[in-house]
């Protein structure tokens, strides 16, 4: 069996996320390198699967930059890396600006999470749409603004000024926050819309997930949107929200497998696809597939041989390692697609 070596490298401030195991040996001298940047939304289990892959084989070193969709997209596009990371499908025109033909693998199924720190507050709040999108337009100004009373009887809600935290950087959770906000306010829709950077109307910026997450735990009345990993794992509390069918769900595995239900079995054959705002009552209605974007010509033969490989690992024996860090598994649908689809790349 051939020895294998995953090495990560990491922006610091992930690191202090605890989250999956940093391997940081230096690459033997016939090493294959493969370079890969993008989403942090999913940093902790590709974390995790270099880490469990290096321990099956130990001849290729895996570098991943945990730098925001953004930077992973225009790194792929410009060469410098073998394939990107994003929570984001590439539009018709994002995929027509590369020079070369680009892949969409779904890796993991994740959620987005409306998290706070509103000190004497302890009860786990509900938020509706509305009120989501008029606290990030700036409308709703205070905890106990009307919109967000009503819908939390009982909890005592400061007349404090809401502490607005939104990415700084180009990122695929902002655009499936912002996708979602599009989706429910036809207003979000026309003034600000979706993307991996909008013109935000109001609040502070952090630089990746983890930015937004220390941000909102060091700021006092503040609200802010994280991958559900990094509310667990820096111990904010996170609201439920209120879906298409009218009911308050909690992002868990159950509701974000519910999400993904809808279209598992009709998946389009390039996986680009948006399940926010998912029809079903247990449907959580922020969540998202996240996606490796793989060049469909990889001229060099073990580079290209090594990344299927992985591919396969993942789609098969790496989903396990999904819903320990509070991801869901793909649909075995969707894996049976992407099993097939992976003799696309030459």
């Amino acid at each position: 069996m051939r020895k294998f070596l995953a090495c990560v490298t990491v922006l610091g401030a992930v690191l202090s996320l605890g989250v999956g195991t940093v391997a940081s040996a230096p690459p033997s001298p016939d090493a294959a390198l493969i370079n890969g940047a993008g989403a942090t939304f999913p940093y902790p289990i590709y974390s995790k699967w270099f880490d469990e892959y290096h321990k099956l084989h130990g001849d290729l070193q895996i570098n991943y930059q945990s730098i925001g969709s953004g930077g992973g997209i225009r790194q792929l596009q410009s060469g410098t890396v073998d394939f990107g990371a994003s929570d984001m499908p590439l539009n018709d025109q994002m995929l027509n600006d590369f020079k070369f033909k680009v892949l969409h693998f779904p890796t993991v199924l994740g959620a987005v999470v409306p998290t706070y720190n509103i000190p004497g507050v302890s009860q786990e709040l509900k938020f509706t749409p509305e009120a989501l999108a008029g606290i990030y337009q700036g409308k709703i100004t205070k905890w106990n603004d009307g919109a967000l009373t009503s819908a939390n009887p009982g909890v005592n809600l400061p007349g404090e000024d809401i502490v607005v935290v939104h990415r700084s950087d180009g990122s695929g959770t902002t655009f499936v926050w912002t996708d979602y906000l599009s989706k429910v306010s036809q207003d979000w829709a026309n003034k600000v819309g979706k993307n991996t950077s909008v013109n935000w109307p109001v609040g502070l910026g952090g630089k990746g997930n983890e930015g937004v997450a220390g941000l909102v735990k060091q700021t006092p009345n503040s609200i802010g949107y994280v991958e559900l990993i990094y509310a667990i794992q820096n111990k904010l509390p996170y609201g439920s929200v209120r879906n298409a069918a009218g009911v308050f769900v909690k992002a868990e595995l159950s509701s974000v497998t519910a999400a993904a239900g809808s279209v598992a079995k009709s998946m389009p054959a390039d996986f680009r696809v948006s399940i926010t705002n998912a029809p079903g009552k247990a449907a959580y209605p922020i969540c998202s597939f996240t996606y490796l974007l793989v060049p469909e010509s990889i001229p060099e033969a073990s580079k290209r041989d090594a990344i299927k490989e992985f591919l396969h690992w993942m789609l098969t024996d790496g989903q396990k390692d999904a819903e320990p860090l509070a991801y869901a598994r793909l649909p075995k649908e969707v894996v049976d697609k992407e099993l097939r689809a992976i003799s696309e790349i030459k």
